[in-house]
């Protein structure tokens, strides 16, 4: 061919020999340059743009890596034959954008909120710094299961705290309970039935069946799951909060834990899933110990998170998995890296070592047991104390309120909302939320100091003794 001809011009960060690159590209894909013909010389080119040579070089170096041009010794550069490219399809139409979102609340009291101003900044920035200084090392890939110091120090605090038994080879850490779940539902067969209460943990439940697992939803009463339901649903695992029973607050009394554990070992292939997710906050009466500690047999997986006990965004979580498990585990996932960060986990493990992790609960557990007395001798105090039933209460971080001879769940979460206070029905808990019992809703205290929370109790005070049907906000 004659020549090319093209406008360069000085554009910031595009220099000349990228603008000669595209221009070429163009020409090829669109048919200005056909395949096998030959490209001016460096030299002529180079002249005819008014550029050096190198840059016109640059760009057929880079043509040629690309494919789009063949470089013949002695002679030039020449067109490379492309393969015909099909016209994609044109895009789908968008759908119609979501509603906007509801404006926030002044008071969000979600169940899953904890006070974040009391995480241990100091302490938590300084052993990540010295870490960070002085184990480099831990930019290099760890155990699968998690490294071993942070595993045995888990087992030295579950035993002590919870009686739990195990040892650092049974211990699993995760990125979250989710990702645990999943990890879970490929180590047992395929076919496995899972149960789940009802009400119960939605993340939990959607988790199993994101897996494509079976799952039957369990009636759950005063003292946790049903044994009898679990009988006949023919599940061959049941995911369970026997300490504190979620949403409830529910404790499964002795002897039902006992039937339990006779449930899970009368058949080959069951299991249990003990998510033992706040037992840190019990505010009366002696501590519960984990169900697992009495598992004798082997079928209690033990799960439990630092994600409520420290902050949300600490996503470390852990399972103990029984022995006849560890093999399975081993066979499918030894070969991939931990889903936590060393970093963090190193982190974490000094924080338990050097007792700030025990320091850290008991300033915690004080503070919130503090917070959920005020709310509820706030809530006594309104003028619809008398009609409010609170339940719940003796753990955790949230509280059942249940509003007799008055409004509906719904309403009474709209009436709130339009007093700044957001808040979940208990229905929300439900695979089918037409079991749900009327007029209760669920109430988190963590987040907010006692002030505040004197705040919220007015606020709820005057949201539900308003008559007359809910006005839009």
């Amino acid at each position: 061919m004659g020549n090319l001809t093209l406008s360069l011009s000085r554009r910031p960060g595009v220099p000349y020999y990228l603008q000669l690159y595209r221009h070429i590209v163009e020409e090829i894909r669109s048919g200005g340059l056909a395949s096998g013909e030959k490209l001016p010389s460096k030299r002529a080119l180079a002249q005819h743009l008014s550029v050096s040579i190198n840059t016109v070089d640059t760009a057929y170096q880079m043509l040629a890596t690309e494919g789009y041009l063949q470089a013949v010794p002695k002679s030039g550069f020449y067109v490379c034959p492309l393969p015909q490219l099909q016209t994609p399809p044109p895009l789908p139409e968008p759908e119609p954008a979501s509603p906007p979102p509801e404006p926030a609340c002044r008071f969000d009291c979600s169940t899953g909120s904890v006070d974040t101003s009391v995480f241990p900044f100091a302490t938590w920035a300084r052993l990540t710094k010295d870490i960070m200084y002085h184990e480099p090392q831990l930019l290099h890939h760890g155990d699968a299961q998690g490294d071993l110091c942070l595993r045995q120090a888990l087992c030295r605090y579950l035993h002590q705290f919870r009686g739990v038994r195990c040892l650092p080879e049974q211990v699993l850490l995760g990125a979250g309970m989710e990702y645990l779940l999943m990890v879970l539902c490929s180590l047992l067969p395929e076919q496995t039935l899972y149960a789940v209460e009802e009400p119960g943990y939605r993340k939990a439940w959607q988790a199993i069946e994101n897996c494509g697992r079976a799952v039957v939803h369990l009636p759950v009463d005063q003292g946790g799951l049903s044994i009898r339901a679990l009988e006949e649903s023919g599940a061959q695992c049941a995911y369970v909060t026997p300490s504190h029973q979620y949403p409830t607050g529910a404790v499964m009394p002795a002897g039902r834990r006992a039937e339990l554990l006779h449930w899970a070992a009368a058949q080959e292939g069951r299991f249990l899933v003990e998510d033992d997710y706040d037992s840190e906050f019990r505010y009366s009466g002696r501590p519960i110990p984990a169900l697992q500690g009495a598992d004798y047999g082997g079928r209690v997986i033990y799960a439990g998170t630092f994600s409520r006990s420290i902050a949300p965004s600490i996503r470390i979580a852990y399972l103990v998995l029984p022995p006849s498990l560890l093999p399975v585990y081993r066979q499918r996932f030894s070969q991939q890296s931990s889903t936590v960060s060393r970093f963090e986990q190193h982190t974490l493990w000094r924080f338990i070592q050097e007792g700030h992790w025990e320091r850290h609960l008991n300033r915690t557990r004080n503070l919130y047991k503090k917070r959920r007395d005020r709310l509820m001798q706030s809530l006594r105090n309104t003028p619809v104390g008398p009609r409010l039933q609170v339940t719940g209460a003796e753990a955790g971080l949230h509280l059942l309120l249940r509003l007799e001879n008055g409004l509906a769940e719904g309403e009474m979460v709209a009436r709130a909302r339009q007093q700044g206070v957001a808040l979940v029905g208990l229905s929300s808990c439900y695979y089918d939320p037409s079991l749900a019992p009327p007029a209760t809703v669920l109430c988190g205290y963590a987040r907010y100091t006692e002030a505040e929370l004197e705040q919220v109790a007015q606020a709820l005070g005057r949201a539900w003794r308003l008559e007359g049907p809910v006005r839009p906000s």
